[in-house]
């Protein structure tokens, strides 16, 4: 009996985070390639993101890496971080820290995020991922957002580690 009520919890959790995208469980992501590339980060050892890490500004710096890779499975449904890897629902994010908003090239941004003139920095990713209907009105990203501030510095000192962030 244990067992079914783990299974119905992992199938409703998954349909949770798949739907954070608007998508369904059977359709693959529009654009990923044939080889099938993965929207999780290139292999980085923990010593390896922990020296990344250390670099990184604060509070980013002191973050809990492992939260944050748990927060950010939400958005891997929708994203990928490995340089090269396609854009999904969402563009990837490898080197999004630096990046003008709405300029990765070949994905169809709204005319909302076009017209922002934002360069992705931690704030602007934050308030971003709190809300980003309430943030942006006419926005396309149909994420519910991440209200836990703790929550967001974790998932951002992550995307920093995985995605090429220099500081």
């Amino acid at each position: 009996m244990r067992h079914m009520g783990l299974t119905l919890a992992a199938a409703a959790l998954a349909a949770a985070a798949l739907s954070a995208c608007n998508k369904s469980a059977t359709s693959p992501p529009a654009d990923q390639n044939a080889a099938g590339s993965s929207a999780t980060p290139a292999a980085i050892s923990d010593q390896d993101a922990k020296k990344i890490q250390a670099t990184l500004p604060a509070p980013y710096n002191t973050a809990d890496l492992s939260n944050g890779e748990s927060k950010f499975a939400l958005c891997q449904t929708c994203h990928t971080l490995v340089e090269g890897a396609p854009n999904m629902t969402g563009p990837n994010l490898h080197g999004v820290f630096g990046r003008k908003a709405a300029s990765v090239a070949g994905f169809n941004y709204s005319d909302a995020l076009k017209a922002t003139g934002w360069t992705w920095d931690a704030a602007h990713v934050d308030t971003w991922i709190t809300d980003p209907k309430a943030t942006l009105p006419g926005a396309k990203m149909t994420f519910a957002g991440m209200k836990d501030p703790k929550d967001r510095t974790d998932t951002i000192a992550y995307l920093m580690v995985h995605t090429g962030f220099k500081p």
